[in-house]
């Protein structure tokens, strides 16, 4: 590259920079949040090959290499925890994943906007309570002693069930929460990527005798397909990823078995037991997972014709 060339360069992204200015400035808070909260933190991980001291700090610590991988992958609960992890995502894909898509289909067949915006706002409001909330009205519903639905099994004179001290019932309690709390949410998205679609297509259809369900599904479905993998791929990366709080509040004895994940495990190794290093490693072995399903999914998209997310 020439220094005509770079100079040409670098004058045209100071032209860019002035003329976007304020764009840029309220970029500043997103851009600082990244920084130092997501990207400088990253250098921490290297305490997962130390036997980390926080006397000592990162620098002084002791390298061990692969010792915590190594430990964290012999100990006789890596397969328990990998399974549940693996289990509550699955059903969380399979039965949450694919919900907000049929909610913004509905929202948007809605020819009333006033009932639609009372509809948007109903299933939004889930989303702004706290877990510790949610898990509250979980137990008012269905605790032996005095959850309604128990109360009212009661009424009719049937057996009181142990809905919270069940494990075959743990995840699905967990996935029905989840349901209830992001539907609504999730359709944000969707909703603005169907409101981006030509109107002339619709126009075009229903010329051509198509009914409202033949347009949603020839031309609406099409339109957000992108967003739809998109949004699948990303969802991939978190598959090691279970919501910490809401497992740790449903959690209870009776359904250690089935409630114990990664999430819950580093939180008793590395916050109670102190065990820094080692629950680091535990971490960047979900990352790792984490990034290679990303690829692996962002690959297979590609190949199915789809654009991927780079």
């Amino acid at each position: 590259m020439t220094k005509a060339h770079k100079k040409s360069s670098l004058t045209h992204i100071r032209k860019r920079l002035l003329r976007d200015k304020y764009l840029y400035c309220l970029a500043i808070p997103g851009f600082l949040f990244f920084l130092i909260f997501k990207y400088i933190p990253i250098w921490g991980v290297v305490i997962a090959f130390q036997n980390y001291s926080p006397i000592a700090g990162i620098l002084h610590s002791p390298w061990v290499g692969f010792d915590h991988f190594q430990r964290f992958f012999s100990d006789p609960q890596f397969g328990l925890l990998f399974r549940n992890t693996m289990m509550i995502n699955l059903l969380s894909l399979v039965f949450f994943f694919p919900l907000p898509i049929v909610l913004a289909l509905l929202m948007n067949e809605l020819r009333s906007e006033i009932y639609k915006r009372i509809v948007q706002s109903i299933v939004y409001l889930p989303h702004f309570l706290s877990w510790v909330i949610i898990a509250g009205l979980t137990f008012m519903l269905l605790s032996v002693s005095r959850g309604f639905v128990n109360e009212s099994l009661a009424v009719f004179g049937m057996e009181k069930i142990q809905f919270l001290n069940d494990p075959k019932l743990f995840w699905i309690i967990l996935t029905v929460q989840s349901i209830w709390k992001e539907s609504g949410w999730g359709t944000i998205l969707f909703l603005a990527a169907i409101a981006g679609t030509d109107p002339q297509l619709y126009e075009a259809a229903r010329m051509d005798g198509a009914g409202r369900f033949r347009q949603m599904w020839h031309i609406t479905l099409p339109a957000i397909r992108n967003v739809i993998f998109i949004l699948l791929i990303l969802r991939l990366g978190h598959m090691m990823d279970v919501g910490f709080e809401q497992v740790f509040l449903m959690y209870n004895g009776a359904v250690s078995n089935v409630a114990e994940v990664f999430d819950t495990y580093v939180y008793r190794l590395g916050v109670q037991q102190g065990q820094f290093s080692f629950s680091t490693a535990v971490g960047l072995f979900k990352s790792v997972i984490g990034l290679m399903l990303v690829i692996g999914a962002n690959r297979l998209a590609k190949r199915f014709g789809e654009e991927g997310i780079y």
